[in-house]
């Protein structure tokens, strides 16, 4: 089969020739329909990554064509979304429906003394949080797929499985906002669209957005922001307060550097929480006086993959795509083929653009 192979860091992607192994245990081989483009992966392809060659991509929809002997839970046939978030099922954090924060995600994973999933010229390849979904077809752990309706699209599918469960779940999950709670949006990128979309579902009375792109504030009307701020036009504190009359009750940081987080933890009313989502650069982080929140109650929490459990949100993502209750259409900004990696990275690199998606070679 066909994939997008990176090399080494900075070598970007290059469409190659490789092997793909049978299933074995609970393994599921998907004919991959759409994948989407993330910036983990592009981070993982320039600076994080330590093992190469690997295959990266983590937003898959497509359809099952094979599973192993022990799969129960797809079915040759199934369509279906993947998700990075691994989970093994039968630790406490898992028994508690905590799949997000699994203290075993190497169970979905072969052992080392197990034939590689990938190879490419005799090789190990490295699969990309367990998925390798810049290819034709992936070959992973029943656990890290959600089934979704048929008449479900390809390419707002593969979004579903991880920047949906990001965005929307902060909201849904880690926060739980409650009907006519006040929201604040910090960056209007493909996520924090998604953050709007979670905000409509919970019936948030205020949804503020801010960015300093109009471009991407208009789109965050589209979606559902009841108002907009460009934070390079004034003070974006000042201007949340105001619409707030004193403070929001929930603020959700997507853009991670440290002066936003700073102006984030300042919107907050009493009783508040600011949510943590994003980390655009390595001294990311907030000081916070602990009297502060003591006396306004107000807490600080990361949030990893929107507190999600894929195979209770991606279907219901789906479900509420298909009412017309959430709009994922619009995120789909463009579809490109798969040795068009590298441009499409580039095309990410523009304001105007939400989201790229690989629905073809």
């Amino acid at each position: 089969m066909k994939a997008s192979v990176t090399k080494g860091l900075g070598q970007g992607f290059v469409l190659e020739e490789v092997e793909l192994a049978d299933p074995i245990g609970r393994e599921v081989r998907v004919e991959v329909k759409a994948s989407g483009l993330c910036h983990s992966d592009l981070s993982i392809a320039t600076f994080l990554g330590a093992e190469f060659p690997a295959v990266l991509g983590h937003e898959v929809a497509g359809i099952v064509t094979e599973v192993g002997p022990d799969a129960s839970e797809v079915k040759v046939g199934d369509h279906v979304v993947a998700s990075l978030i691994q989970f093994c099922g039968l630790c406490v954090n898992c028994l508690s429906g905590r799949t997000h924060l699994c203290t075993r995600p190497e169970f979905t994973l072969r052992t080392p003394d197990q034939a590689p999933r990938i190879t490419w010229n005799g090789q190990p390849v490295a699969q990309g949080m367990g998925v390798g979904g810049f290819a034709q077809e992936v070959l992973l752990h029943e656990n890290q797929l959600a089934v979704i309706p048929d008449e479900m699209p390809w390419a707002p599918a593969a979004l579903i499985g991880c920047g949906v469960l990001t965005g929307a779940g902060a909201v849904l999950n880690s926060a739980g906002v409650q009907y006519g709670e006040t929201v604040v949006v910090i960056g209007a990128g493909g996520v924090g669209m998604n953050a709007i979309s979670g905000a409509r579902l919970a019936g948030a009375g205020q949804i503020i957005v801010t960015d300093i792109e109009d471009g991407k504030l208009e789109r965050a009307k589209a979606f559902g922001a009841t108002h907009v701020i460009n934070s390079r036009e004034g003070d974006p504190v000042e201007a949340v307060r105001a619409i707030t009359d004193g403070g929001a009750d929930h603020v959700f940081d997507f853009v991670g550097v440290r002066p936003v987080t700073a102006q984030g933890f300042q919107m907050l009313g009493k009783g508040g929480g600011l949510y943590l989502i994003g980390a655009a650069a390595v001294d990311a982080g907030l000081e916070v006086s602990t009297l502060v929140a003591l006396s306004a109650s107000q807490k600080v929490q990361g949030v990893y993959m929107g507190s999600s459990n894929l195979k209770k949100d991606i279907p219901f993502y789906a479900s509420m795509y298909l009412q017309g209750r959430m709009n994922l259409d619009d995120l789909v900004s463009k579809e490109i083929g798969l040795s068009g990696i590298d441009e499409g990275y580039d095309l990410l690199k523009d304001g105007t653009t939400a989201r790229v998606v690989v629905t073809g070679l």
